[in-house]
């Protein structure tokens, strides 16, 4: 488990342009104290010691304000950064190498039982203030905009804003989000449907001026017909 403690410090050291060593991680970063408790309640809630297990997680929420469940499943490298407000749910499964900043919520979406909480894949960055509620998958190398509300499936390699969360492919373009930490270049779905309305209401006002141009004509030359025909 120390060994396992390193590496994620070396991983979130890496990642962090903040870091300036992987002592400064394993002393300050709350996020890393959050994975550490977490990491040993799991074990022991693995063990079916489930009061210890969730007593070591509380004790673990007192101190960094990051309330992971000791059921939820992490993989290796998940960098929190700054993390007071995250909620982690019993059932909710993250992939290695995630980023998740500080308000987030993976959480369910009812009383049901069974899994109720999202399971997110590699590389996946979920952005200040989103909340992923409910039994699905979000895909690999996926983004979460800030303030999202994702309540479906994500596929790879996609990014999701809005209330509720609206998906924009990033067409063939494969990045690594969790590592790149951009939160600010994120395609907005809602202004680019407006942008196509725009187009296409110029058009159909091109289509229809010369429509009327054309009808003028002929009404004109309508007219110069009956008056020659009075004449």
């Amino acid at each position: 488990m120390i060994k396992q403690f390193m590496e994620d410090a070396r991983l979130i050291a890496g990642r962090d342009p903040a870091a300036r060593s992987v002592a400064e991680v394993v002393l300050l970063y709350s996020g890393f104290h959050a994975v550490c408790f977490h990491r040993v309640a799991h074990w022991f809630y693995n063990r079916k010691r489930y009061f210890i297990a969730r007593l070591i997680s509380q004790l673990g929420r007192f101190l960094t304000g990051i309330e992971i469940h000791p059921g939820a499943k992490i993989g290796k490298g998940l960098f929190i950064d700054h993390g007071m407000g995250v909620v982690i749910g019993e059932t909710a499964e993250i992939g290695d190498n995630c980023t998740i900043y500080h308000n987030v919520t993976l959480g369910g979406t009812g009383k049901e039982r069974g899994k109720r909480h999202p399971t997110i894949g590699n590389n996946v960055l979920v952005s200040t203030g989103a909340k992923v509620l409910g039994p699905f998958k979000v895909g690999d190398n996926s983004r979460i905009g800030a303030n999202a509300v994702v309540l479906s499936e994500v596929e790879p390699n996609t990014t999701v804003v809005g209330v509720p969360g609206r998906a924009v492919k990033r067409d063939g373009h494969r990045i690594i989000p969790s590592i790149e930490l951009d939160q600010i270049h994120i395609p907005d779905p809602v202004a680019q449907e407006l942008c196509r309305m725009c187009r296409r209401i110029e058009r159909l006002e091109e289509e229809l001026a010369i429509k009327q141009g054309a009808l003028t004509q002929d009404k004109a030359k309508a007219d110069e017909g009956f008056d020659k025909k009075r004449g």
